[in-house]
């Protein structure tokens, strides 16, 4: 018989669905299940959104679009980079995805010959490595852990560059939501105008769901030179809600832009119209849903890091965007509930979903092993009877 792709051997399927899977069919069989596992949103877009996807539908053309995105999106991608503080960019800076994953799947093909090096942070998304893994690229991994509220450090990220071909930042970060200040930012800035060579990849598509007044910042507006060499990556899947649209974008400098297009044009050919329609409603129309579900998960965040933080040993860095909450459960291990042995996050996980009811991911999938990920997304009424589940497991171990 034929053989598949040797590649395929480095292809992983999603330890986060894998998670959520397994709740789903929980559930199925009678189950009371409260589900922290997958980063979904779980809010709808508002009705201008379906409006225009309405429309487009009534006078679709049925035609191909164009592979780097249609000029009325890139447009309205362009004012979405303005109200981030990040001017300057033309269409010839701007491509669109099939989503996040495909977005950076399309730069890994771009960027990374075989071989090549990749650095990023630990913890971080699984895509990150399975994407790495996929072609061929090696990985230079810098462990952040919750000692350091889970945050690279200048010295880290200066000690880790040399001979890597592109470094991948993620703020506000999946699966931890902590967020850098400006003067993070522009410290490790300066860092990366030390290493001319290497490619910077910023998976910013949480950068709508900061808290606390924070703010979000970029190396290119701390450091304008950065930009011939900065690729920024977004995506409408969390900011409003459509994560099932699958709609991403690159800013980029035109040789990676064109780059992406080329692929594009091999991969997926262009977005349907209709989606395309409603990703520019979403841009371009009112944003008082996003800014209000912010507003909610914010605090939701301080409900559940107090929650954490009232259980013994369990150690949560503040989170300050996104939707997660990434606490350290490491007392747990060598313990035991109801006669399971703990001896790391899987067997914790495990043994909180058969005892409980409540799914979450272990930190082992997101590269540390110490650490669960809470995605606090679930339906409003059932996140304190899951925090409160997630306590009494605690307190039943011997």
């Amino acid at each position: 018989m034929p053989k598949l792709a040797t590649r395929m051997g480095r292809a992983k399927p999603s330890a986060i669905m894998a998670v959520a899977d397994k709740a789903k069919a929980l559930k199925a069989a009678g189950r009371d299940i409260v589900s922290f596992s997958i980063g979904v949103p779980n809010f709808l877009p508002g009705e201008h959104v379906y409006a225009a996807a309405r429309e487009a539908l009534a006078r679709d053309s049925g035609q191909y679009g164009s592979n780097r995105g249609a000029d009325v999106l890139l447009d309205a991608f362009l004012t979405h980079l303005h109200g981030s503080g990040l001017d300057g960019y033309t269409r010839k800076n701007i491509a669109v995805g099939i989503g996040a994953k495909h977005v950076l799947y399309n730069l890994a093909e771009a960027l990374l010959d075989p071989g090549d090096t990749i650095a990023f942070a630990v913890p971080y998304w699984t895509t990150y490595v399975d994407i790495a893994e996929i072609v061929d690229a090696k990985m230079r991994l810098m462990p952040c852990p919750a000692s350091q509220d889970y945050k690279l450090t200048p010295a880290q990220l200066d000690a880790a560059l040399a001979g890597v071909k592109v470094f991948l930042f993620n703020n506000p970060c999946n699966p931890t939501g902590m967020v850098y200040t400006r003067e993070e930012i522009a410290a490790l800035a300066a860092v990366l105008v030390k290493h001319p060579d290497v490619w910077i990849i910023c998976d910013d598509i949480y950068n709508r769901m900061v808290f606390d007044g924070v703010g979000y910042h970029n190396f290119v507006t701390a450091r304008p030179e950065l930009r011939e060499r900065t690729i920024q990556v977004d995506s409408l899947s969390k900011t409003y809600g459509m994560p099932g649209w699958r709609v991403g974008f690159i800013a980029a400098p035109e040789s990676v832009a064109q780059a992406f297009t080329t692929l594009n044009s091999n991969h997926i050919t262009n977005l349907p119209e209709i989606v395309t329609a409603a990703a520019v409603a979403a841009l371009a129309g009112p944003q008082d849903v996003p800014e209000r579900k912010c507003a909610d998960f914010q605090a939701r965040r301080d409900q559940v890091v107090a929650a954490l933080r009232a259980i013994p040993g369990v150690a949560c860095p503040q989170p300050q965007g996104a939707f997660y909450v990434f606490p350290d459960i490491s007392c747990a291990f060598g313990k035991s509930h109801g006669g399971q042995r703990i001896g790391n996050d899987v067997d914790f996980c495990n043994a909180l979903l058969e005892a409980k009811g409540v799914a979450c991911v272990p930190g082992s999938a997101f590269g540390d092993p110490n650490a669960l990920r809470i995605s606090y997304t679930c339906p409003v009424e059932q996140l304190q009877p899951g925090m409160a589940r997630i306590a009494e497991f605690f307190a039943e171990l011997k």
